[in-house]
Parts: structure tokens; C-alpha cells; sequence
């Protein structure tokens, strides 16, 4: 399983456009194999700021979302609200090398 945080800060105004561009990206999610879930949050200190964590099976079928065409677009467009680039971490859920190993 994976955990993927998506960052983006949002220009002042317009948040009746970005909530409903973020409620299209979560309904496209839903439609795509592997989306187990995902929340959406705003930031206590800077309201402009938005933190969406995915959750997906496995990363190939994040991969296969965020390389889909219309969720490109979605990016495009949300993109003419945002202050700067949107960040993406990813994470697999629990560890995947031994603590021992690292020595």
C-alpha cells in the first residue's frame, strides 16, 4: 500500500473554483483501480495551503492516475490558481528494508 501527499498553495480568491476542481480530481480517483481512499486538508497556519493524502494498492496504479490524461488537465487547470508548482511526496505504507541492514 501507498501513501501519496500532495502539496499545493493557493493563490487568494476563487475557492468556489478550487473546491470544485478538487472535488473532480477526488471523483476521477474514485473510477481508477488500486484508489483505496483520500482526504483533503488546509493547513491550520495558512489557509491557502492544502494537503491531499491518497491512498492506492500499490504505486503502479498511483503511477497509472497521475499520468492520466484527464488528470492532467485537472492539474493544468488548478495550476492557474496556485502559487508555485504542486509538490507530490510518496510513501509505501510500513518499511520496506530491514533496520538491521542499515547498520
Amino acid at each position: 500500500m501507498v501513501k501519496v501527499l500532495i502539496k499545493r498553495r493557493f493563490k487568494e480568491g476563487k475557492k468556489k473554483e478550487i473546491l470544485s476542481l478538487l472535488n473532480e480530481f477526488r471523483a476521477g480517483a474514485l473510477n481508477m483501480t488500486g484508489y483505496i481512499s483520500g482526504v483533503t486538508m488546509t493547513s491550520y497556519d495558512d489557509p491557502f495551503v492544502m494537503l491531499v493524502i491518497g491512498t492506492w494498492d500499490k504505486m503502479e496504479n498511483w503511477n497509472r492516475w497521475k499520468e492520466n490524461p484527464a488528470r492532467i488537465a485537472f492539474e493544468k487547470m488548478l495550476e492557474i490558481y496556485q502559487e508555485g508548482p504542486t509538490v507530490y511526496e510518496e510513501y509505501i505504507v510500513g518499511t520496506s528494508f530491514s533496520m538491521e541492514e542499515q547498520g
